[in-house]
């Protein structure tokens, strides 16, 4: 049994080489093997401490230890586009945030005609890249401005373009640095653009992969589980084998109740805190969209709220109710 704590990218050859000499393999986290470190006399840190840690634990505690379920092409094609998926999610927020501040500096009336995402539709995003800012907006006019949103949009922009405009009689003065500001709003709409276009085309290399994965088509049969939250179950927990119950798996994910007892003083069950942070999210998602949608567990989480569970907490009941389906369809 060859034992690693790093499972992707530096661990990747040294798990492909075990495997080629017909070794098990499995992973042992690292906040699981820092804490196991304070079992042990010492307070240094090297590479021959770490490999003994790693390997006592191993042979001591093998219940700490996760099975490295990469085998499949297709997951590890999916691991990779995923991890490329976060990047792209993480620098489009920074960059929908940096242009969202540029546009309060200098103009926050017009900054409210964009709330939420109309701020990253195409056509505003393409409104910026072309006119930049306040400056270009008036100079080019209520009308030519109309003009070109009615040629680039599919549905009548008349609406959008009023409140622009609208916005742009509220402030007459001009702020310190607008100038400049002008310069870079067009070059952060692009960004913006370009990275929206760069994760719809890894969301169709995503949808490519899951298409004749079988597990994904079983697990997109659940209602309020699409392809991203597929992938990240998948990517979690493979097909489930390292898991002798459904109890284990909701473990793991973090949402089953957590017995705390001290006596007679303390008793009661209180929510996780710990567990696998994306299989959560995952879940609690897919188990919100189901109480909107699917009839049947709706119905679950309305006698969870008339049970006086808050709303959090009734999505938490219902995913774990939902953990027991996944683990016997992934069965």
């Amino acid at each position: 049994l060859v034992i690693v704590d790093q499972p992707n990218t530096i661990g990747a050859l040294p798990i492909a080489v075990a495997r080629d000499c017909g070794a098990t393999v499995a992973y042992l986290p690292g906040l699981a093997m820092r804490k196991a470190a304070d079992l042990y006399p010492g307070k240094s840190k090297t590479d021959a401490r770490d490999a003994f840690i790693i390997a006592d634990t191993a042979r001591s505690m093998p219940h700490t230890l996760r099975s490295v379920d990469r085998d499949s092409e297709v997951l590890a094609a999916l691991k990779v586009l995923s991890g490329f998926d976060a990047d792209l999610t993480h620098e489009c927020t920074r960059a929908i945030n940096r242009l969202r501040s540029l546009l309060l500096q200098i103009f926050p009336a017009l900054e409210r005609v964009f709330p939420g995402t109309v701020l990253t539709r195409t056509l505003v995003l393409e409104l910026f890249i072309k006119y930049a800012g306040p400056t270009g907006l008036r100079a080019a006019g209520r009308g030519n401005v109309l003009r070109w949103a009615r040629n680039h949009s599919r549905k009548d922009p008349a609406k959008l373009i009023d409140a622009v405009f609208t916005a742009l009689d509220e402030q007459t003065v001009t702020v310190i640095g607008t100038d400049a500001v002008e310069l870079v709003i067009p070059r952060v709409a692009a960004q913006i653009k370009e990275l929206k276009e760069q994760r719809a085309i890894v969301a169709a290399e995503v949808e490519k992969l899951l298409d004749d994965f079988p597990l994904s088509t079983v697990l997109m049969s659940m209602p309020g589980v699409g392809i991203k939250t597929a992938a990240t179950i998948l990517l979690s927990i493979g097909d489930a084998s390292t898991f002798t119950s459904a109890g284990h798996l909701a473990a793991y994910a973090g949402i089953a109740p957590v017995t705390r007892r001290s006596g007679t003083s303390i008793r009661g069950e209180f929510p996780a805190r710990s567990g696998n942070k994306q299989l959560k999210n995952a879940l609690f998602r897919s188990a919100w969209i189901a109480s909107c949608h699917h009839p049947a567990s709706k119905d679950y989480y309305e006698k969870k709220r008339a049970q006086g569970k808050k709303h959090n907490a009734a999505v938490i009941c219902l995913a774990r109710r939902r953990c027991d389906v996944i683990f016997s369809m992934l069965k």
